[in-house]
């Protein structure tokens, strides 16, 4: 009953005078405490909503506000080997203690990946080191792309104001949209693969004059970079979606939630936006940009609902849903970027046409995330239903090294031994049966010589360390599970398997979300398929 009250609180200045933004601004300029009253009193809430959300955040919390540059340690990097000697080259050119770490930037293809005075790179040698600290240049995080089939996602838009006047065909016929969504059988591209059209028929029905389209770019599973390829180079695929999403159910307001490690993301959606209103083309709807301030459980949506509300990005209990009781509490379509990518091809071509690509339960294609192991690492626009080994061997050409198994749909993904690759096709089916997660289908790929139970423990402490506290499996347990391998593998100790199986079965089954809820899945694909390299470890 709180949330609802502060809720209602914040929606009385909505997102002009948004409070997330406020808390935000403050933090940055490093104000008193004073400051911090005298905004919870204008928003009519406690002083301990502003203090308790702006001590949430990697970026805003103080002691990280003297840091300079932001050394990625996503998995991708991790297993690439390459951020120790990065750091210690950046340390003769930055004082030690302005050095921090940041989860992932998006340079898993090439790793080395640092941010810096709010740009990202990737630097190999000490003096492309010195040019970025002395210069800050503003360099494109270039990549390979390519498609398999229908180029749906990676085609180019050859001109806007053409782009948008498919809008005109459905302007009036929401109907229509929902109808082709249905056909195609689009499901949300986030992981869960949710059947799409059924949000937006959700929130038609619900009787409020005040709606909102939210887009969830807040694509913080390492490995991934597929949003942030959508974000920079398909930006207006993204905005059309989530246009004519707004007008098919009577919302006026379009949200883009997009993580802070991804700052040309940012610019080049920002840019986008005020082309389309040069161009007159916003239909009197208004996007909104939100950026994130370091905090990977806001991928999960209701998380997400209430950063933007200006609360701890804690996980909502369930009924109510997003489409019933949204942001603000009010109905509330939100799917992730590359969802909403999709819709302008759809409504182009029709939804048989989209629904004919892929196996007909995973249709149309995805984007696939290729790490720096890969021979031609990039981004790839697979049809859904492809073999595995066909985009490893045809797309990626094969590895750079021994690969001994890949984790594939982020840390909460599952890890597929090298030998079951064949065994796979790219949706959400052929996963979900062997006992793995498409996800997001980043590709992150384990080199023989890396340890498995380091990769697990690594996981746990990831989980341990983005958790929002509200539930105690996932708050307490990843620590648990995270402290068990460490002092295995560092004193005379052997983990008991069945209290370790206990703790992950209490993680999956008792967590509120997919961060506690999900981290089992990849430590069990482990303990199944590594059992020789693991049992060391085990009593």
């Amino acid at each position: 009953m709180a949330n609802k009250n502060i809720r209602s609180l914040s929606y009385r200045k909505e997102l002009d005078d948004n409070l997330f933004e406020n808390i935000t601004a403050l933090s940055k300029k490093k104000v008193s405490s004073k400051e911090f009253h005298n905004l919870a009193k204008r928003f009519m809430i406690d002083d301990s909503v502003v203090i308790g959300t702006a001590s949430f955040y990697d970026f805003l919390r103080p002691e990280n506000q003297e840091k300079k540059v932001h050394v990625c340690n996503g998995t991708a990097c991790m297993v690439a080997g390459t951020q120790d000697q990065l750091t210690e080259k950046l340390s003769t050119l930055v004082d030690a203690d302005k050095i921090g770490h940041v989860p992932c930037l998006g340079h898993c293809h090439k790793n080395n990946a640092f941010l810096y005075n709010n740009h990202t790179y990737s630097a190999h040698s000490i003096e492309a080191l010195e040019k970025i600290i002395s210069d800050t240049p503003a360099l494109e995080n270039t990549y390979y792309i390519g498609s398999s089939s229908t180029p749906i996602l990676t085609s180019k838009i050859e001109n806007i104001t053409e782009f948008y006047t498919l809008f005109e065909s459905y302007i009036k016929h929401p109907e229509k949209v929902i109808e082709q969504l249905k056909q195609s059988n689009l499901r949300g591209r986030g992981g869960a693969g949710f059947p799409f059209y059924f949000k937006l028929d959700a929130v038609l029905k619900e009787n409020e004059t005040q709606k909102y389209i939210v887009c969830n770019a807040d694509e913080g599973d390492p490995g991934a970079y597929s949003d942030m390829y959508l974000m920079e180079h398909q930006a207006h695929k993204v905005l059309f979606g989530m246009l004519i999403a707004g007008k098919t159910v009577g919302a006026n307001t379009g949200v883009l939630y997009i993580r802070g490690e991804y700052p040309n993301s940012i610019r080049k959606i920002k840019q986008a936006i005020k082309q389309l209103e040069d161009l007159n083309l916003l239909q009197h709807f208004r996007f909104k940009i939100i950026r994130g301030q370091g905090a990977y459980v806001c991928g999960e949506e209701t998380a997400l609902l209430n950063s933007i509300e200006g609360l701890r990005p804690e996980v909502r209990v369930r009924p109510p849903y997003p489409a019933q009781y949204g942001l603000f509490g009010k109905p509330t379509v939100l799917s992730n970027v590359e969802t909403f990518a999709n819709i302008h091809w759809i409504l182009k071509h029709g939804g048989a046409a989209y629904a004919a690509l892929g196996n007909g339960k995973s249709t149309g294609t995805k984007m696939v995330s290729l790490d720096s192991y890969f021979n031609r690492p990039g981004m790839y626009e697979i049809e859904m239903g492809t073999p595995l080994k066909s985009v490893i061997e045809e797309y990626g050409k094969g590895f750079k090294s021994e690969i001994k198994a890949l984790q594939i749909g982020g840390p909460l993904g599952g890890i597929v031994p090298i030998h079951k690759v064949k065994d796979l096709t790219l949706d959400f089916e052929s996963f979900t049966n062997h006992g793995f997660l498409l996800g997001h289908a980043s590709i992150v790929s384990i080199p023989n010589h890396f340890p498995i139970i380091k990769f697990i423990e690594h996981l746990l402490e990831f989980t341990a360390d983005e958790s929002c506290g509200k539930c105690y499996p996932c708050r307490i347990g990843s620590h648990r599970g995270y402290e068990m391998l460490k002092k295995a593998q560092n004193e005379s100790y052997k983990i008991d398997r069945q209290l370790f199986n206990d703790l992950i079965e209490t993680l999956e089954l008792g967590s509120l979300c997919a961060l506690g809820g999900g981290v089992p899945l990849p430590i069990k694909n482990a303990l199944q398929y590594f059992e020789d390299e693991l049992k060391e470890y085990f009593k």
